[in-house]
């Protein structure tokens, strides 16, 4: 799935004040590249990833994905589309303590009303993909930080989504397994030819991605490709 991004602006109120996140913020994501936005802390990309995602509404501008203007949708509508077409990794992994590994992947199946006997079945379908095929009866307690984003990230992947957006997802993990986690998403992004869109604080995983859009201040500062600043 492709994104067009055009003149997106979202501005937040503190009291009397006004606070614009985003400026006019205009861009496209191609059909299975993996895209970083990159930035400080506070300069717009968690704002920019809610609004691309649906989760926030813009004050103007839109977000086009696959010719849907994603905010002219109902609520209602919106939900059904983001449910069927996006996938979401987190960096605390929001993984319910009371589900073991496979019951958390497949309540995304059950969302979308996928029979009982087909959500199990994919769900471990796709934790073994992910490496988990020994862990799909643990508990989150019982998994490692990694274990526990690889949970997350076969959450996102068992609706077969047009699109992932993952938030800081090596923000709660050491730099070994952020590694590990890194390499994952680009061969899974290599296998199932689905867009990445990653926003991140962290240098590193710059270099997993395919292109780079650097932030400061609710506006994007550079563009790059390959390394090569546009």
């Amino acid at each position: 799935m492709e994104i067009n991004v055009n003149k997106l602006t979202k501005d937040y109120c503190n009291g009397e004040v006004r606070i614009r996140a985003l400026n006019e913020v205009s861009f496209d994501v191609k059909h299975g590249e993996i895209l970083s936005i990159f930035g400080p802390s506070g300069c717009g990309k968690s704002t920019l990833l809610n609004c691309l995602s649906g989760i926030d509404t813009p004050n103007s501008g839109k977000v086009i994905i696959d010719g849907v203007d994603l905010h002219s949708l109902s609520d209602n509508d919106k939900t059904r589309f983001r449910a069927k077409n996006l996938g979401f990794i987190f960096q605390f992994y929001n993984l319910i303590p009371v589900l073991n590994a496979v019951e958390n992947v497949e309540l995304v199946l059950q969302i979308l009303r996928v029979s009982e006997k087909e959500a199990r079945e994919k769900s471990i379908e796709i934790l073994k993909i992910v490496g988990l095929g020994e862990k799909i009866n643990s508990y989150p307690s019982q998994l490692s930080g990694g274990e526990r984003q690889r949970v997350s990230i076969a959450r996102a992947l068992v609706h077969n989504p047009g699109i992932i957006f993952a938030d800081e997802p090596t923000g709660a993990l050491d730099t070994e397994t952020s590694i590990e986690i890194l390499n994952l998403i680009k061969k899974l992004n290599s296998t199932y030819n689905q867009s990445f869109i990653i926003v991140t604080h962290d240098k590193k995983i710059t270099g997993y991605s395919d292109r780079i859009i650097k932030m400061d201040s609710g506006k994007i500062v550079s563009f790059e490709e390959n390394g090569e600043e546009k």
